[in-house]
């Protein structure tokens, strides 16, 4: 790669490593589903190759794209129509988001599919306590204008749940929307294995559901020192580390 800042390299390098977690976590699904990065300074950001899968996805191979879905440079790369609408969306009206992801999994696709959506039952969804946006399923998301409802319905939210489609969580760093989708996932997980007990479910009052949103908060600031560590959101560091052990390849 030539003409690449030092800033982008890095957030290549970054970006590369989220495709690859998702893999190692189980949340891909072929070659469906994105992660975006936006170059500061520009209206430009990054995406996957459609062509290759996420584990052979690396900094240098990631494709760079323009608003209207122009590649940026080599005109042989390929990217999913569907992935861009998705995530031009956000990056359109949201000039604060810096990173996109966006799954398909089992338990996020369930929960999208559910009147209910995420509920307020174990103790990482009472940190999204009315921080969750919700936009309603339009077919494939190939059309245009659909960007204009997408980034009406995510307002000022950082997660969103496409209604029969799966999960979405967006930050102002990479890290940061890694560790939101973590935490997700997570929630959903742990939602459909309570409803699947048919038991009655226990949800906090209002008072801890907000209080404990607040702390969550201040928990996933991208400002060191308001979590629990001095680093901010330092467990995507750590799961860089573990992909360095296990195929540093994404770096190159």
């Amino acid at each position: 790669m030539t003409n690449i800042s030092p800033e982008e390299q890095e957030l290549r390098v970054q970006l590369a490593a989220v495709y690859r977690l998702v893999v190692h976590y189980g949340w891909d699904e072929l070659l469906q589903t994105h992660s975006t990065v936006r170059i500061p300074g520009t209206d430009h950001f990054l995406i996957n190759p459609y062509t290759l899968r996420f584990d052979e996805v690396c900094a240098s191979n990631l494709v760079k794209i323009d608003r209207h879905g122009n590649i940026i440079g080599d005109q042989n790369q390929e990217i999913n129509p569907a992935g861009f609408v998705i995530h031009s969306a956000v990056h359109l009206f949201r000039p604060d988001v810096q990173c996109i992801i966006h799954t398909h999994t089992i338990a996020g696709m369930a929960v999208a599919a559910l009147e209910c959506g995420i509920l307020p039952i174990n103790m990482t969804a009472l940190g999204y306590h009315e921080r969750v946006a919700y936009h309603d399923f339009e077919g494939p998301s190939l059309e245009m204008d659909e960007r204009v409802r997408l980034g009406a319905n995510l307002g000022k939210h950082n997660i969103l749940v496409l209604r029969n489609h799966g999960l979405l969580t967006c930050g102002a760093t990479v890290a940061q929307t890694f560790v939101r989708m973590y935490r997700l996932q997570r929630v959903c997980e742990v939602q459909i294995a309570a409803l699947s007990t048919g038991q009655k479910l226990i949800v906090p009052p209002l008072e801890v559901r907000e209080r404990s949103a607040r702390l969550a908060d201040d928990f996933m600031s991208t400002e060191g020192g308001k979590g629990y560590s001095r680093k901010a959101n330092p467990e995507f560091e750590a799961m860089m580390r573990l992909l360095d052990k296990k195929d540093p390849s994404y770096r190159l």
